[in-house]
């Protein structure tokens, strides 16, 4: 009965710690999407499309070696 405490408490300590950076880096996400949208006019969307330009220049570069 105690080992299984154990190994309970256990993996819920690393489910927590998983959970909370998981929460804080879309916290640090929101509010930096936020800030250039507010600054600069910037959108998700407009990020999005720039992600799917570099990603389709990045196999193009690989296709052409």
């Amino acid at each position: 009965m105690i080992p299984t405490l154990i190994v309970a408490w256990i993996v819920f300590i690393i489910v927590w710690k998983v959970l909370k950076a998981t929460i804080s880096n879309a916290l640090t996400l929101a509010a930096i999407l936020v800030l250039l949208n507010i600054g600069f006019g910037i959108t998700p969307q407009d990020i999005w499309h720039q992600i799917m330009k570099y990603a389709q220049t990045l196999s193009q570069v690989q296709i052409g070696k």
